[in-house]
């Protein structure tokens, strides 16, 4: 029988405006990108956590995966800390996925100006 495991996936991307439209099409690119990339099925999907910095309010990051039809799956939103030289705009999230990949096989997505969080991941 093979081993499941827990596993966390990073992400990040970040949006020019704090426009409603921005955050949902941002955000679902991400989480597509991540999907894609590890070859997770939505339902291995345990839970996510997205967090946005102050300058971005005007939707929550979460309804893009219910937009998406990821009806079931526990998500939560709240704020980044802000930072002197912190990035601007930005959306992050860290899905919970059950898996067989170890750990070093997870590819964790940075897109756009997010890139510039983790230069050690790019891959």
């Amino acid at each position: 029988m093979e081993r499941y495991y827990v596993r966390g996936i990073r992400g990040a991307t970040t949006v020019e405006h704090n426009d409603r439209v921005e955050i949902l099409e941002g955000t679902k690119e991400l989480l597509k990108t991540i999907i894609e990339e590890n070859e997770v099925l939505v339902e291995d999907i345990a839970g996510i956590h997205f967090s946005m910095t102050e300058d971005l309010d005007q939707e929550f990051p979460a309804l893009a995966a219910r937009q998406l039809g990821w009806r079931y799956i526990p998500m939560i939103c709240y704020n980044e800390i802000t930072t002197p030289n912190g990035l601007k705009k930005c959306i992050r999230l860290l899905m919970y996925v059950n898996t067989t990949k170890p750990q070093e096989k997870i590819k964790h997505i940075y897109l756009k100006e997010a890139k510039n969080l983790r230069p050690d991941l790019e891959r």
